[in-house]
């Protein structure tokens, strides 16, 4: 099949294309684009499944971690007054986890910053830090997250745009082929029974009107066979609103998802800088149902990029073979009417559109066009020889005249509609809103969900070690005979000591 203008499978359509596909029984099944087939099915599965994996895996990890952590711990030291070392550490590691995980921090209202602790690995100084009062630092994660969800909402758009402009084409295609072979009809019907009948007494020039009647008649019947479209019952309106329909909660649910993972990095680095413990349990409460949701999206969005691209890779033969089964062009045992092209010319020629397939209208145009300049030369002969003897028949001439110029205008149209570059174009711009733009804000989504899924893990595991960090709410059980901002901020280093 030929290449749609402008549209070439690009290396991330081969790359997915020719990665390796198994059934639940895993056995090798064919990358051709078969979506209805069992096996094609149960390929795709098992490539979300693969995100399944991973999640088990996470959990699996954490849960191992958070039990070594809490029963395998080294007991305190007598008498210590300082966490034990590498308490920092964790909370260091947890802030940085978060921070993958956030697209910007939001204004912090308030006058004071928000200060976090950190004990380093000697146990002997405690630093602070200091958030910014305006927006923070630009992440990775959640940063990927948005541009991959706008570039996937603009290949879809791409997609139902080009839908939009075939439909408008179809449309205009049948309304001028049934309103040129209706005014048609009515000037058979009126003007050229009139004009008959004025000439009665002449019969060469009955014989004349009457060749012009036939002449219209057939004009008539081939312009009616341009209506290709006409009946069918799937339209590309119909497809465009339901692909609009579809992708309108598919952007919302993303959006949704990148604002839950954000404001559970936001409130986390809260309970950090405050040293809340209820948040921190909330917040890790938060963090592993973010993290089951990051592994299921990313599932996915992972099976939709592989099938995605095995349609990519020859989605010609696909498009023509559902085309012809869903709006029924195809359908039936009986052979075309005479001078009619079949289904398979007419959607070749249109998908294809290159100098190997010719336009399969062709015939039906030329015969209209004689047929219309037959028409015109007997409407000049009639007006030489019949006006001068028969005043009353200039108003229908003029009446036909009319009509043959305004057929004559919406032929010319519809010659130009039924080229194939306009419907090929709006064939190639769905291709690459799909294939191209759609395909890599879906990758996008997936290093996204892949990133997030990794800072939560971080995370869940951290938590717990920053715990440690924060005093009691009676400050005599760990550090008597101090102020409660001794554990935060030493007497060297509080805000109102610090260096200006």
């Amino acid at each position: 099949m030929g290449a749609s203008p402008g549209y070439r499978p690009s290396a991330w359509v081969h790359l997915l294309h020719q990665l390796p596909r198994a059934d639940f029984q895993l056995r090798p099944v064919p990358s051709g684009f078969a979506p209805r087939e069992q096996e094609y099915q149960q390929a795709l599965l098992l490539v979300a499944a693969l995100a399944g994996l991973g999640l088990g895996l996470s959990l699996i990890f954490i849960a191992v971690y958070l039990i070594r952590f809490c029963c395998c711990r080294s007991p305190e030291p007598p008498g210590a007054k300082s966490p034990p070392s590498g308490g920092g550490c964790a909370t260091w590691s947890c802030i940085a986890a978060l921070l993958v995980g956030c697209i910007t921090m939001t204004f912090l209202w308030g006058s004071e910053a928000f200060p976090l602790p950190w004990q380093p690995m000697g146990g002997a100084k405690l630093e602070m830090f200091l958030f910014p009062r305006q927006a923070g630092p630009m992440s990775a994660g959640i940063g990927i997250g948005f541009y991959g969800n706008s570039e996937t909402s603009d290949g879809v758009s791409q997609l139902s745009s080009a839908l939009l402009h075939a439909n408008h084409t179809l449309s205009t295609i049948d309304h001028l082929v049934w309103e040129t072979v209706e005014r048609l009809g009515e000037a058979v019907r009126t003007e050229m029974t009139t004009l008959e009948e004025v000439l009665a007494q002449r019969m060469e020039l009955v014989a004349a009107a009457r060749g012009a009647r036939r002449q219209a008649e057939a004009v008539a019947q081939q312009l009616q066979g341009l209506a290709f479209w006409h009946g069918v019952p799937v339209s590309p309106l119909q497809v465009a609103e339901d692909v609009s329909f579809v992708e309108e909660y598919r952007w919302l649910a993303y959006v949704l998802l990148l604002l839950l993972v954000l404001l559970v990095c936001l409130f986390t680095l809260l309970g950090l800088a405050k040293q809340s413990k209820w948040l921190v349990v909330v917040m890790t409460a938060m963090s592993l149902l973010v993290l089951v949701l990051s592994w299921g999206s990313m599932g996915l969005e992972a099976a939709t990029a592989v099938g995605l691209s095995d349609f990519c890779s020859n989605p010609d033969t696909y498009i023509l073979n559902v085309t012809q089964e869903e709006t029924g062009l195809g359908s039936g045992s009986q052979p075309p009417p005479p001078l009619s092209p079949s289904t398979s010319d007419i959607l070749s020629y249109y998908f294809l559109c290159n100098q190997e397939v010719s336009n399969p209208f062709q015939q039906r145009l030329t015969l209209s066009q004689r047929a219309l300049a037959n028409i015109h030369s007997q409407l000049q002969g009639l007006e030489r020889e019949a006006i001068p003897q028969f005043p009353a028949a200039q108003k229908p001439l003029l009446s036909l005249e009319e009509t043959l110029n305004m057929t004559e205008g919406n032929f010319h149209q519809l010659v130009a509609l039924l080229h194939c570059r306009s419907l090929h174009k709006d064939y190639g711009t769905a291709l690459r809103g799909l294939c191209e733009d759609a395909l890599e804000g879906l990758l996008f989504l997936m290093l996204f969900s892949l990133l997030a899924a990794g800072a939560l893990a971080t995370t869940l595991c951290s938590l717990p070690r920053a715990w440690v960090l924060f005093p009691p709410r009676n400050p005599n059980v760990l550090y008597s005979g101090s102020r409660p901002s001794d554990a935060l901020f030493p007497t060297s280093l509080e805000p109102n000591n610090l260096p200006r």
